[in-house]
């Protein structure tokens, strides 16, 4: 079997993925029999339907109380993945709608004012027999009660607030990262 990638550090120090050394020549013989038998025990359904979900959520941040600082609001999901609170839209929603009952839903924060529309992250998985094509509307939210104490739900295992820096290092998902970085360019502006 072929070693597992090394990540040597990079300049910022954070290390990258590099490929996999191949095989040796008599490895490949194993390697291609371990392949067959696996595809046929293993094999995946096929696909029998595309199905599309929209979701909106909301990066929800409020200023420290020094305020020189923006702390964003992050959920951990069942598992373990830091996100942002985000769901489901429900008929008769609209994607604003719905990223303030889904904020207050997973949040517990419910004095929140949504101040822009970010933008949207496609992303794709498989259920099953389902391919699911996930578009998630994300708006930039402000929590306007610094008493309001944040709570997560059951299913959740975490809810925290984060420094900026701290929650563009905790959180799971780049397309994310990027509107973060979106949302702090904003905050700054005043809007």
């Amino acid at each position: 079997m072929a070693k597992p990638a090394v990540r040597p550090p990079n300049a910022s120090g954070v290390g990258r993925k590099i490929p996999e050394a191949l095989p040796l020549k008599s490895e490949q013989a194993k390697i291609g029999a371990l392949s067959r038998l696996t595809t046929r025990v293993f094999k995946k359904p096929a696909i029998q339907e595309v199905v599309r979900e929209p979701t909106s959520g909301g990066i929800v941040y409020r200023m420290s109380k020094d305020q020189k600082d923006i702390e964003i609001l992050l959920i951990q999901d069942s598992k373990g993945r830091w996100t942002i609170p985000k769901g489901h839209i429900e008929p008769g929603e609209n994607a604003k709608q719905t990223a303030v009952r889904e904020i207050g839903e997973e949040s517990g924060l419910f004095h929140i004012q949504v101040m822009a529309w970010l933008g949207k992250i496609h992303f794709q998985y498989r259920r099953v027999d389902k391919l699911v094509l996930m578009t998630t509307q994300i708006y930039l939210v402000r929590a306007l009660d610094e008493a309001e104490i944040p709570t997560k739900e059951q299913w959740m295992k975490g809810i925290k607030w984060f420094k900026f820096n701290d929650a563009l290092d905790a959180i799971e998902y780049e397309d994310i990262e990027k509107l973060m970085l979106l949302a702090k360019n904003k905050i700054r502006q005043g809007l």
